[in-house]
């Protein structure tokens, strides 16, 4: 089907969805928003790239503005600072490329490269300030963003947040060793793993300095906000999984839900798909429960005193943005040239990867 994505420019584009991917529920229920710094956005985090060299110039002027990386977080992180929105918006285009870096290696068989980025991101991750000048520019890009998102809260946030992202290295190590062994996760293998790279608890810590606020841990941790919080994250990792199936198993991918389903409950492509279909929309449906749920909680929060009030807007905040996510992760899949795969010369390379960043030559 036909819609309109009413996104990323003045003139809303049409969008075609195909109908296997298309939720009607998303495209009425959760309209998109834009934060309003978006266009300088774009054009700022384009800079950033070439500046960082994560890109080269002749890519990024060929291909940055329809990647939509921008686009995405700017469709999920309403109400942010400009300059907390410039922070979140780079490190995204810095994790895209460190993706795309982890599937090079694994491609042209680096196991060495590879750990040695692994062993450099930890420390970077610890010691932003002195990684800033990093001969690679995948570390010194990801220093310079640690150092700029360590400085909005504070230090209990940061160690959170550096808590969280150190799972993420090591998560994607053992991606790296499962496709390299050829080892297809079990599905609930799976799923714990895809929290983890998918890196479900760093979008959702960003929430907090984009609402200005540290959200305490017995909020954070109460059943409604938590709950609230990973379906927004099952919704992307899982609409991601539907959106790519087919090209991963023409690549021989082995991390995806409906690989897993094939490979281990002996499901076949159509009864795959369909399978991650009804649990995406089940996401949907069970977020528009805990939505009520938060809201409930987020109101209680208030006690008439000055904190009790900010707590409350705070997290209706944060509750807001979890819901901008479903509809700002749909049309990323259906806009971004990162998943038009079917108009690049060679299907094994995207066009966009830049082999400096890629650790090519």
């Amino acid at each position: 089907m036909h819609a309109f994505s009413h996104g990323t420019s003045s003139t809303p584009t049409v969008v075609a969805v195909p109908p296997a991917l298309s939720l009607p529920v998303i495209e009425t229920m959760f309209p998109r928003q834009l934060h309003p710094y978006w266009p300088r956005l774009q054009e700022n985090t384009r800079s950033w790239l070439r500046e960082m060299r994560l890109m080269s110039a002749d890519k990024v002027e060929e291909y940055a503005d329809g990647l939509c990386y921008t686009d995405l977080m700017a469709g999920y992180y309403i109400g942010a600072s400009d300059e907390v929105m410039q922070a979140i918006a780079d490190y995204s285009a810095w994790f895209f490329v460190w993706d795309d870096r982890h599937d090079r290696d694994v491609i042209h068989g680096r196991p060495a490269a590879w750990r040695r980025l692994r062993v450099q991101l930890h420390a970077a991750l610890d010691s932003p300030r002195e990684h800033l000048h990093h001969q690679d520019p995948l570390v010194a890009g990801f220093a310079d963003s640690m150092v700029r998102l360590y400085s909005f809260l504070n230090k209990k946030w940061n160690a959170r947040f550096a808590f969280h992202f150190h799972a993420v290295i090591e998560a994607y190590d053992r991606e790296f060793r499962n496709r390299t062994s050829g080892t297809v996760p079990t599905v609930e293998e799976y799923l714990e793993l895809r929290r983890l790279t998918f890196a479900h608890w760093i979008w959702t810590d960003l929430l907090e300095p984009t609402a200005g606020c540290e959200i305490p841990a017995a909020v954070r941790q109460h059943s409604a906000y938590r709950r609230a919080a990973l379906l927004s994250q099952e919704f992307a990792a899982w609409y991601n999984d539907l959106c790519s199936l087919p090209k991963e198993i023409a690549g021989d991918e082995v991390h995806n839900l409906g690989i897993s389903l094939i490979h281990h409950q002996r499901l076949n492509l159509e009864e795959a798909v369909t399978e991650v279909r009804r649990r995406v929309e089940e996401c949907i449906t069970e977020f528009l429960d805990a939505e009520r749920g938060l809201a409930r909680f987020a109101d209680e929060l208030d006690d008439g005193t000055v904190y009790g009030k900010e707590l409350s807007i705070a997290v209706k905040a944060c509750l807001g943005n979890m819901r901008n996510w479903f509809s700002s992760v749909y049309w990323f899949h259906h806009e971004s040239g990162r998943y038009s795969v079917d108009s690049w010369d060679d299907r094994s390379t995207p066009p966009y990867v830049n082999n400096e960043a890629a650790g090519e030559s």
